[in-house]
């Protein structure tokens, strides 16, 4: 099935059929050429998060509900609030049950900004990183060895498939689904207090799909573990670099690799 790749010519990337073959090719983006800045793409990464970090903090009255008074001084013991109705010390931060000394402020804003220009050079760097087989493959990502141009992109025929099952079949014989039972298998509970917050279990990032999605396809595969599905329209360096770690494994429709600048053959 992947026999025909070695004729692809230089500067090409080879398009599969829903059968799994090789079809045609598709040249290659100048974008998949973009220096690699590792540094840039995590500091893109953190300030699109930061966008979506909701403010937190304790109720203003947290810690000072209690009838006190001080004692005062001379009783050979500490100066502090205690209750009026008994001798327990409260609402200072030191004491059992009391205030937080310097608790996080629900007004204090998360937003990072970012240069426009160095966020669209990010996307392009986590392109580039993204067709490096080394290093998608040092990300955990799982594929075949005979796999030897990234990203995978396909032809309409693929992007007509309706049914989950079908979906499955290609990306096995394409080479990459076994980086979806590596998703399977690695979803576990969450550490800390999130599990009882309804996100209980993790799962770890797939395939992403770079397609139209309004196409069949992306209805086949959304409910596939780790995988996601993004319009090359709305593609971000987040998407390509979850965590801030670049070479995520991407399956792209030729229409989204000609939005990002290449030629068909």
């Amino acid at each position: 099935m992947v026999k025909k790749v070695a004729k692809v010519k230089k500067g090409e990337f080879p398009v599969y059929s829903a059968e799994g073959k090789v079809s045609g090719s598709v040249a290659v983006p100048a974008v998949f050429h973009t220096p690699f800045r590792p540094d840039l793409i995590h500091r893109a990464v953190v300030a699109v998060e930061s966008h979506d970090r909701q403010p937190y903090g304790p109720s203003p009255g947290a810690g000072m509900r209690h009838a006190v008074s001080t004692w005062g001084k001379g009783r050979g013991v500490a100066r502090v609030q205690r209750l009026t109705q008994g001798n327990s010390a409260a609402e200072s931060p030191n004491n059992v049950g009391g205030r937080r000394a310097h608790p996080p402020k629900v007004e204090k804003s998360y937003y990072k900004r970012f240069n426009r220009k160095e966020m669209a050079f990010a996307r392009a760097s986590a392109l580039a990183a993204a067709s490096d087989p080394e290093m998608v493959r040092r990300r955990g990502h799982r594929f075949s060895e005979k796999i030897k141009f990234l990203p995978i992109v396909v032809d309409d025929s693929v992007l007509e498939i309706e049914a989950t099952a079908d979906a499955i079949e290609f990306l096995d014989a394409v080479g990459i689904y076994d980086d979806v039972i590596r998703a399977k298998e690695g979803r576990h509970i969450r550490a800390g207090r999130g599990k009882m917050r309804g996100r209980r279990y993790r799962v770890p990032r797939s395939i992403l799909f770079v397609i139209d999605t309004e196409k069949p396809l992306a209805r086949a595969v959304r409910n596939l573990p780790g995988v996601q599905v993004v319009p090359p329209q709305r593609l971000g360096a987040s998407d390509l670099a979850p965590g801030g770690d670049p070479g995520r494994l991407l399956v792209m429709s030729e229409d989204a690799v000609k939005y990002f600048g290449g030629g068909s053959e």
